[in-house]
């Protein structure tokens, strides 16, 4: 099934969201969609699947127009969408959620048999029949929900399936299994559209990418006749040269130490030290304990065992505020449930941790708090309205960029960031890569958890390398190489 956008603009009040964009998805294609958090990307996909009304423009499928004005629409021509944030009730059973709002009724009665049938038999087409219908979706998987969404679509035999930053929260084994399912859907003739700001996977799995700025198409490229600079030159407007352009910077003395740290099945014998004014990168596979440590540290979920010194000084952190209080701050990797108020306004979020440094008496210094929400706004580039724009209504790279600002705000001695560029386009990346060097420069002591390994070795002076849930290796200089860390990271041990 060819389907094509043509013209299609959009605005909300006296934003305008989409300039007359262009879109072209080839029967069984996995064609890219990309472009920098804002470009228009959520919008245009909400304008094909019925979500949104278009200002104007046209939606053809197959070289005929039609007109797609809710989510039924899109589904009777036989689109469906795998959001990012999957839509899955976890209290229900797989075929529950595959059939919510489709129920097969007999009577007036709920044809169990029928659905539990056709739920296997979906489930068996992308390979993963070993799952049970009655299976409730809690137990599974972030990446066997998403197939669960997947096989969902192929219940109204989807013709073109949306799949929005599909990999953000799962494993590499996970991944390898979705490429599987997509090429296998791809074989039958099903097309992709495939949003994602992971420039690897874009390079392995698309046919044709089309770009978005701004709001306004750029272009469509094959893939084959790109590179990676090409496409960040379209999404940006500019080249983006030396992307980690790791800062040099001498380091102080340590600020933080960690000795023995043990949490039962999730990390033991955890021992480093990070230095003022240095990066110390966690790279491993998933799994690994890389986060649980930092959780450790911070004191959301505690340890079992071991000691940690701050400026040579043992501390106890037994709950997050305990950290705050010994200027150890964290930017965690899931933003939205952990990181912000997505209800809240911008204004709202960022003075969170340090709103006892916001009061003029008894009472709230909103003026200082409009101050200091600008200047976060200026300094880190947020692309918002003003201050009192909802956060759950930006991209993820603003959002990301306001969590940012909560704990700069404190100016902590440590900052531990796990995941910080996750979901965030290739320009944002860069400007947190520069608050990460500004930071060296004054000092900070700064803890990186990433999976992107190139993102690990690229901006950290020395890399701390996971296995079995412990420190395996701790790599040093400017030469680190990738393959000896993922050597590390899956055996235990480096290659002589």
């Amino acid at each position: 099934m060819k389907v094509e956008m043509r013209g299609i603009k959009k605005a909300f009040g006296n934003v305008k969201v989409l300039k007359d964009v262009r879109l072209e998805i080839l029967d069984g294609e996995i064609h890219a969609l990309m472009g920098e958090n804002g470009a228009g990307k959520s919008t245009l996909i909400k304008v094909l699947t019925g979500v949104y009304t278009k200002d104007s423009g046209e939606i053809l499928i197959d070289d005929k127009s039609v007109d797609i004005k809710d989510i039924k629409d899109s589904e009777k021509y036989r689109i469906a969408y795998v959001h990012q944030e999957l839509n899955v009730v976890n209290e229900m059973s797989i075929y529950d959620n595959m059939f919510l709002g489709k129920e097969i009724r007999k009577f007036g009665i709920l044809d169990k048999n029928s659905m539990r049938a056709i739920c296997s038999e979906k489930l068996k087409d992308l390979g993963i029949e070993h799952l049970s219908p009655d299976t409730l979706m809690k137990d599974l998987s972030v990446g066997y929900q998403q197939m669960v969404e997947i096989a969902k679509a192929l219940l109204i035999d989807a013709k073109l399936i949306i799949l929005d930053e599909p990999t953000a929260a799962l494993t590499e084994k996970e991944i390898e299994n979705l490429f599987k399912i997509v090429f296998k859907l791809k074989g039958t003739g099903v097309s992709f559209l495939y949003v994602s700001h992971r420039m690897e996977e874009i390079f392995n799995i698309c046919d044709r990418i089309s770009i978005l700025r701004d709001g306004s198409y750029i272009g469509t490229e094959i893939i084959k006749t790109v590179d990676q600079e090409k496409i960040v030159e379209m999404m940006t407007g500019k080249n983006i040269e030396n992307l980690y352009s790791k800062e040099k910077v001498e380091v102080g003395e340590k600020i933080i130490e960690v000795i023995g740290l043990k949490k039962a099945g999730e990390f033991e014998n955890i021992n480093f030290e990070v230095k003022a004014g240095e990066v110390l990168g966690f790279a491993g596979l998933m799994g690994s304990g890389r986060s649980e440590i930092m959780h450790g540290i911070f004191g959301s979920t505690g340890i079992d065992s071991g000691d940690i010194y701050i400026e040579n000084k043992k501390v106890q952190i037994k709950t997050p505020i305990d950290a705050k209080n010994l200027g150890i701050g964290f930017v965690t990797e899931d933003r939205k449930e952990e990181g912000l108020i997505l209800n809240f306004s911008v204004k709202d979020n960022i003075p969170v941790p340090s709103l006892k440094n916001m009061k003029k008496g008894l009472l709230i210094d909103e003026k200082k708090i409009e101050s200091i929400t600008q200047k976060y706004i200026e300094k880190l580039k947020i692309k918002v309205f003003n201050g009192d724009q909802l956060v759950k209504s930006l991209s993820g790279g603003n959002q990301q960029k306001i969590v940012f600002a909560k704990w700069l705000e404190i100016a902590p001695k440590i900052l531990i960031l796990d995941e910080p560029t996750r979901g965030v386009d290739i320009g944002a990346k860069k400007e947190i890569y520069e608050v990460i060097n500004e930071l060296k420069k004054q000092g900070t002591a700064i803890i990186l958890v990433s999976s992107e390994l190139s993102e690990v070795i690229g901006i950290s002076d020395r890399v701390a390398v996971m296995h079995n849930k412990t420190i395996a290796k701790i790599f040093e200089g400017d030469n680190i190489e990738q393959e000896k860390v993922l050597k590390v990271a899956f055996l235990g041990e480096e290659e002589n």
